[in-house]
């Protein structure tokens, strides 16, 4: 078929774009090789491999173990041990010390008259609900002190962060957890660890959020 026909089925919308493109393709191959038969290509250097340049544009690092390994990250589990074992010693003794108590209250029923021992019991179940509550709010104050403390540390550890991204022209640090593949090249953990051991050793207070 001629290039004619070809436009003439285009027009009426029988024939795919990219057909007459390979249609009109090869017609000016045709008028440039009379014998219509392949030209060799000229000679043509090799294109090189993709080469793979590692740590230019992402970096994964391991948050958790980045502040637990740090200096900083293990006084403050440290603290953070110390001041729960405390606190479980702290509530078992209460514990022993209502036990004994209700026991007492429980013998006493016996000899006392109902409305002592309905007010003895009262002012018991308000005590151990009041101390309770002193416990649990405790436990809540532990759980801030951890938070604060990992959120002081991530502050400090901000700008050692940008400084390591800056060196190896890496656009971002992602949590290695949430990457499914990577290359170990890219992991900067250890590296991070140390820096921020430099400038926040052990001991030291990181600054107050602004």
């Amino acid at each position: 078929m001629g290039v004619g026909g070809c436009l003439r089925r285009l027009v009426r919308g029988s024939m795919p774009l990219v057909g007459v493109l390979c249609l009109l393709t090869g017609f000016a191959l045709a008028q440039d090789t009379p014998d219509a038969e392949a030209q060799p290509l000229p000679d043509t250097q090799p294109v090189p491999e993709a080469r793979t340049v590692v740590g230019t544009m992402v970096l994964t690092i391991e948050q958790d173990r980045f502040f637990t390994e740090s200096a900083f990250g293990k006084a403050s589990l440290a603290r953070e041990r110390e001041a729960s074992q405390a606190l479980d010693v702290e509530n078992k003794q209460i514990e022993a010390a209502l036990i004994a108590e209700e026991q007492d209250l429980t013998t006493r029923r016996e000899t006392l008259p109902a409305d002592e021992f309905a007010a003895l019991a009262s002012a018991f179940d308000a005590k151990v609900e009041r101390i309770r509550d002193e416990q649990d709010a405790k436990v809540r104050d532990l759980s801030r002190a951890r938070d604060a403390d990992r959120q002081a540390f991530l502050r400090a550890a901000v700008p050692v962060l940008g400084d390591l991204m800056g060196e190896k022209g890496a656009v971002a640090i992602l949590e290695k957890s949430s990457v499914i593949l990577s290359l170990t090249a890219i992991d900067v953990t250890d590296e991070a660890i140390a820096r921020v051991d430099a400038v926040l050793p052990l001991g030291t207070t990181p600054p107050p959020a602004p």
